[in-house]
């Protein structure tokens, strides 16, 4: 099963009202059982045009776990603090389960 993510681009209008909502919303990201793995500017923007200042990356066990934290009320209740710090982009994405690679029993070199 894959792991499903949540990402936010945020381009900051109030540093101390996204510093208030990110301390309101990290125990609802934690209880339901996520993890940032970005929280930050970008390194390098190696092509085109990268929106807002900072790019959080959430991780979740199932997709199904990404959504229903976005969704909740614990959430949702403090999405509005966000709001007023930063204008964002919020996605959910499924993650990428590449396919298996063929055996290497050596059967597909003998003639």
């Amino acid at each position: 099963m894959s792991k499903g993510y949540v990402i936010f681009t945020e381009k900051i209008t109030n540093q101390q009202a996204l510093d208030a909502y990110a301390a309101a919303a990290v125990p609802t990201v934690i209880a339901a059982g996520g993890t940032a793995i970005i929280a930050g500017p970008p390194t390098q923007v190696a092509e085109g045009d990268w929106h807002g200042d900072i790019t959080v990356v959430l991780e979740f066990d199932t997709l199904d776990a990404a959504r229903s934290w976005y969704h909740s009320a614990d959430y949702q209740t403090v999405a509005s603090q966000r709001h007023d710090a930063a204008t964002s982009n919020v996605a959910i994405f499924e993650g990428f389960d590449p396919p298996a690679a063929p055996p290497l029993d050596g059967a597909a070199s003998q003639t």
